[in-house]
């Protein structure tokens, strides 16, 4: 298993370039299922996640080419072998279960296994099997499968009403519902910015949708999509931790596509630490305003709202700011598992349930810790740029399922880091 290696090195400077959404990107491949023509997505994230969705298209007959590096997916599903979406790949990632809807909505059927994923909570499907009977789909879980069939005629136009926000049973629901007879309402929708990104794709293939960034989209079915060529979004969760890291070690950093439109909320948080975000032309300009960055209290909630998955590398900032911070987890139970590890480099953070109590110290010092989960092994390396010595980061291959080259874009702007292989 690999490992990275962090030594603080002071003030960080230059440019970091920011990929496509891997949460957008993981969206918009099963997409292609809805069509039996081409779909082209560029801007695509080089990642573990997107080749796991790569595996599980083509398990199902679908044609996926990575082209230019990776960086252009060219999908095509125009001659599918099967509907069946085997456990063996879909445990490895929750974002399997978005070829659900579009499976059933095309063809009538789909039998897909229980998803996995990263242990930070229950985050069950049943908002997802929820929507798709609204739609007049029939669902049977058994052997860990879930079974759905489509009455004759295919799914019904319907109200989805969710009890809470879920971005991934929206785009369930909202891929389901381009080919559904009728007129769709989608009620307390998420608004993230890969929704709108996912109805902008649908919408090209000849989607009708409205509404999308709203609480409540509107779709009117069709009898058929088509193809269409689409760029993924700006990374909002990569842009906002690389943001971070002249926050934590000092100096100037422009990210690369970044706009505050995408961050809003997360660079309202930053401004009240005491955080510079400058737009240019080109990205967004971050640095410190002056001296040590101030205590904030920060609670995560759905877009547009401060993101969960920017919780575990603010709470790496706030362990050196001065004062004492609140964070509160309002999405995901048990996400302050990356808290302990920061505390074996000597942060000070109280943990209560869903409220993480950190109080800033002078400075973090280098150690060994361990990466649970995706955002957490982010969030140990910015601390280590922050701290004295070295820090060694351990189980890393979180990392690699929604970053790509780390290493490279934060030694490009002057960080000393790199990744080495465990015997």
């Amino acid at each position: 298993m690999d490992s990275i290696i962090v030594t603080g090195n002071g003030p960080l400077s230059g440019q970091i370039p920011i990929a496509g959404a891997k949460n957008a990107c993981l969206t918009l491949m099963p997409a292609t299922l809805l069509s039996d023509e081409p779909l082209t997505l560029t801007n695509a994230p080089r990642l573990s996640d997107i080749r796991t969705m790569t595996t599980l298209l083509q398990s199902l007959g679908a044609e996926v080419q990575a082209l230019n590096e990776g960086q252009v997916l060219a999908l095509s599903s125009h001659a599918l072998t099967s509907t069946r979406a085997e456990y063996d790949i879909v445990r490895k990632m929750r974002a399997s279960i978005l070829v659900l809807g579009p499976l059933l909505a095309k063809h009538g059927h789909a039998e897909v296994s229980l998803p996995g994923g990263c242990a930070i909570g229950a985050r069950p499907v049943d908002l997802h099997l929820r929507a798709l009977e609204a739609l007049g789909a029939e669902l049977d879980l058994r052997e860990g499968y879930v079974h759905a069939k489509a009455p004759a005629g295919g799914l019904k136009g319907g109200v989805v009403d969710f009890p809470l926000v879920s971005v991934g049973a929206t785009e369930n629901a909202l891929m389901a519902a381009t080919l559904a007879k009728g007129t769709t309402l989608i009620k307390n929708a998420a608004r993230e910015p890969e929704i709108v990104d996912l109805a902008r794709c649908l919408q090209k293939m000849g989607a009708q949708i409205s509404g999308e960034g709203s609480d409540t989209i509107e779709v009117q079915g069709v009898d058929s999509l088509g193809g269409a060529t689409h760029r993924v979004v700006t990374d909002r969760i990569e842009l906002g931790t690389y943001m971070l890291a002249p926050a934590i070690a000092g100096g100037e950093v422009e990210c690369l596509g970044g706009t505050i439109e995408l961050v809003k909320s997360f660079c309202e948080t930053l401004d009240a630490a005491g955080i510079s975000v400058e737009e240019t032309e080109t990205g967004l300009k971050v640095s410190r305003k002056n001296g040590r960055v101030r205590a904030v209290d920060v609670t995560t909630e759905p877009f547009p709202g401060f993101p969960t998955d920017l919780q575990a590398q603010m709470m790496a900032l706030l362990c050196t700011a001065e004062g004492t911070s609140v964070l509160e987890e309002k999405i995901f139970e048990n996400r302050f598992m990356h808290a302990p590890e920061l505390m074996r480099m000597g942060a000070r953070i109280d943990v209560h349930g869903g409220t993480a109590t950190v109080t800033g110290v002078d400075k973090l010092k280098g150690a060994p810790v361990m990466a649970t989960d995706l955002r957490a092994s982010v969030s140990l390396i910015l601390a280590g740029l922050a701290a004295e010595g070295e820090t060694v980061v351990n189980r890393v291959y979180h990392l690699d399922r929604g970053y790509e080259h780390v290493v490279r874009k934060l030694s490009g702007v002057g960080a000393k880091i790199e990744r080495v292989k465990n015997e």
